[in-house]
């Protein structure tokens, strides 16, 4: 199955199913680790990837891998770069389980050579350039006693050339086209990283082109494009002007809420680096929550301040047997559109939108009616801020502030420390005080390293008093306490610094 070119949005919609599907994922190197999110949880995860000459499993242990999970009456996902057919093995890899009598599937991917010239704004074929396109390997070694491909037909047979994976041998590609007739004043790009926010796009003539790779210290993956379309991408370069277009953006939420934050980032050009401080988990004890559900028609309001409370709350709610009939008579407030979302989706529409999404925003909604004697239900976490329950009771409220779900630390990705050290992070972003709490927490001394450079950036208030109480100085509030908000602010503020913070 090919996994596409490195941007995940790229996969298809079958592969993803696919992956869904598997008991076993084998994976490369070029595959975006984010795609296994679309994995179940106990599917086994085998990294087969290679990286220049260091090879975790040769080619031979890999297709006995495959036959060997499969015959073990296993679903085998054997998920690759790009397309699998394109310079792939994937060939290889059906030959030898044909062989053995396995049946296999092949799901197309998006295949690197077309995506990444596409990124670059580079089309390939041209109705008034370009007419032929021709895809070659680029890793035949430079020493080869013969080569496989027919260069003095290649050199001038096609309008536009694409090699892949050529990079290391790049000084003898241009002096093999040259010889056989191309012009050195061919127009060559080099793509590095093509289709992901660090994408780099390197110009210059055939005859000079390894030249300016080599000062440049270009790396792979790249992929290399010979002809006249390449002057194209001056007017349709269209990623690179994206306005989160190479900034990485530590995101710190729970692993179920990162992704709609991500693709917001990505949307945008950016690259989002999950790093979870905070777990989601159920009550250690349901007998409080279990209580508040069987006396809900007592309560004159439940109040709902996340997405979590809703889905924590009701759930119980379906497992007690009951549904969301037993709200009946309860007025519900809701605190920001999210959580005004996630009710709408089980059928439910709040009494109450505060207009500031935070406790002072629900307190002074509060204040406009009378509380005195009214009993309100809190549906929160255990870790909510006191403030709510106490302002209530001082209107004359009868408050239980009900702890329907637990805020933990979380144990993320270690590494992701060391690129945040590194520098190599240019924002970090908390949602809630949790977040930043907890974020402190698993940095421990290495919080004082964080470069002066990265940007802290916050989705309010609350939020940002935790942060600079854990040491951290906050540069971003959003304005509004949403994610869109918090993503838009980011957003500003490159916008506003065009030559980022971090030096960039």
């Amino acid at each position: 199955m090919g996994a596409g070119p490195g941007d995940p949005s790229l996969i298809t919609r079958k592969a993803v199913d696919c992956i869904g599907q598997s008991d076993v994922i084998v994976y490369d190197h070029l595959v975006n680790p984010w795609l296994l999110h679309y994995s179940r949880e106990k599917a086994e995860k085998v990294y087969v990837g290679k990286v220049g000459g260091e090879h975790t499993l040769t080619q031979a242990e890999i297709n006995r891998l495959l036959a060997d999970r499969a015959a073990g009456g296993h679903i085998v996902c054997r998920l690759k770069g790009g397309d699998p057919f394109i310079f792939g093995r994937g060939g290889e890899e059906g030959e030898y389980l044909s062989r053995r009598g396995i049946p296999f599937e092949v799901v197309p991917g998006v295949s690197s050579a077309i995506a990444a010239p596409a990124y670059a704004g580079i089309p390939l074929t041209h109705r008034k350039v370009a007419s032929t396109v021709a895809f070659i390997t680029g890793s035949e070694a430079a020493d080869k006693p013969s080569s496989a491909i027919a260069w003095e037909k290649i050199s001038t047979g096609a309008d536009t050339l694409v090699f892949l994976m050529g990079v290391g041998n790049l000084p003898m590609i241009a002096a093999k086209l040259i010889e056989h007739g191309r012009d050195p004043g061919t127009p060559v790009a080099i793509i590095e990283r093509g289709t992901l926010p660090r994408q780099r796009c390197l110009q210059g003539s055939l005859g000079e082109i390894a030249t300016i790779a080599e000062k440049e210290k270009l790396q792979p993956p790249a992929i290399i494009v010979v002809g006249e379309v390449v002057k194209l991408r001056g007017c349709l370069s269209w990623f690179e002007g994206k306005p989160l277009f190479g900034k990485r953006i530590l995101i710190t939420r729970a692993v179920s809420q990162a992704p709609r934050m991500a693709r917001m980032i990505e949307r945008l050009g950016g690259e989002a680096v999950e790093f979870p401080t905070i777990r989601i988990e159920p009550p250690e004890d349901y007998a409080e929550v279990d209580a508040a559900i069987e006396g809900l028609p007592s309560y004159d309001w439940i109040v709902f301040t996340s997405a979590n409370g809703v889905r924590a709350f009701l759930s119980r709610i379906l497992e007690l047997g009951k549904d969301a009939r037993c709200l009946a008579g309860t007025a519900i407030c809701s605190i920001g559109p999210r959580t005004t979302r996630v009710l709408g989706g089980r059928h439910l529409v709040p009494d109450m939108e505060p207009k500031r999404f935070s406790s002072p925003g629900i307190i002074e909604e509060f204040r406009k009616i009378e509380l005195r004697d009214k009993k309100v239900l809190l549906a929160r976490s255990d870790l909510a801020d006191t403030t709510l329950p106490s302002t209530l009771a001082e209107l004359g409220a009868k408050v239980n502030d009900v702890a329907c779900y637990r805020t933990v630390v979380a144990d993320p990705d270690r590494s992701v420390i060391q690129r945040l050290l590194d520098g190599d992070i240019d924002a970090v972003t908390f949602t809630s005080a949790s977040t930043a709490r907890n974020f402190a927490a698993i940095l421990g001394d290495d919080l004082k390293r964080i470069p002066a450079s990265t940007l802290i950036a916050s989705i309010g208030p609350m939020t940002t008093r935790a942060a600079r109480e854990v040491g951290l100085d906050v540069h971003i509030e959003a304005a509004e306490y949403t994610v869109p908000q918090l993503v838009g602010a980011i957003q500003a503020h490159f916008k506003s610094h065009p030559v980022s913070d971090s030096g960039q």
